[in-house]
């Protein structure tokens, strides 16, 4: 199918709290666009009604993401021109869409992405976290084991680790990066970004802790986390305590587990103990 013959999908960011974000080629787009899927009809219909915008809107959220996206791709493949929009922010980042992009991509369909917010970036840039590497992680799990299973895997990430999190599993959330990260690894939390209430906040993970919990209204609204990522030690930090307590496991359990055990124990480095471990050759005479 000849790509020129087809409709264009345009990925239309909108404003993640203030309005006044919205660019004028997105208020142009979605002016002239035949129709818009948006995540929340009515969500949208506030942002359109306030520039005068009068335009058909469509439901596309992830209860009818895939059924949805058929029915778009067939009026794509007339030659209409649809806006996508989610919420707030970025279309696709957290939000339905990657479906309608995969068929449009199939099917020779032109997209056209725009420029636009996003928290997560948004966050990041008044940090003071470095931020030439980084990773965006969305969403921290809802279960407590899932949460600290992926919070221990990131334990020695290097990259800045970027969360988004909701006001009711902020706390618990913060306890667990504490206990699976480290109590002083350096935390933001951004809140409510754009908003009126938006509010910026660094410090290490305990202070955070505490700083969160003085004052209830610090955890209302949506937060972006931000974690500064794992930097190694220049030093030797392998006490005769820890090479001590590698050994009595070693006598009962395999190298692997004996290092995985204490590094949790100890809080440090698992490849720098295995490191050290291989580096002497025979781990039971270190």
């Amino acid at each position: 199918m000849n790509q020129l013959e087809t409709g264009i999908l345009y990925i239309v960011p909108t404003p993640i709290g203030n309005l006044l974000d919205i660019t004028y080629r997105a208020l142009e787009i979605l002016k002239n666009v035949d129709l818009i899927a948006a995540e929340n009809i009515r969500h949208t219909n506030i942002l359109l009604q306030n520039f005068n915008i009068k335009n058909h809107l469509i439901l596309m959220n992830k209860d009818n993401e895939k059924k949805q996206s058929d029915n778009l791709i067939q009026k794509l493949k007339r030659g209409e021109k649809i806006a996508l929009v989610s919420n707030a922010g970025t279309p696709i980042i957290n939000d339905p869409g990657n479906i309608l992009i995969q068929k449009c991509y199939f099917f020779n369909i032109k997209i056209i992405p725009l420029p636009g917010p996003c928290a997560a970036i948004t966050a990041l840039s008044a940090s003071g976290i470095n931020n030439n590497r980084f990773c965006y992680e969305g969403f921290l799990p809802s279960k407590k084991k899932t949460r600290c299973n992926l919070l221990f895997s990131l334990k020695e990430e290097t990259r800045t680790m970027i969360f988004y999190e909701s006001k009711y599993r902020i706390l618990q959330s913060i306890e667990d990066i504490i206990e699976q990260i480290g109590k002083n690894r350096h935390i933001v939390i951004a809140r409510e970004i754009t908003k009126k209430w938006e509010s910026i906040y660094g410090a290490n993970a305990i202070l955070i802790l505490e700083w969160l919990k003085q004052d209830k209204y610090r955890y209302k609204g949506e937060m972006v986390i931000i974690v500064e990522g794992f930097k190694k030690s220049k030093k030797n930090n392998l006490s005769k305590k820890i090479l001590d307590t590698f050994l009595i496991l070693r006598n009962f359990l395999s190298l692997k587990q004996s290092v995985l055990i204490t590094s949790k124990i100890h809080q440090i480095s698992k490849n720098n103990l295995y490191q050290h471990v291989i580096k002497k050759k025979c781990d039971k005479t270190i």
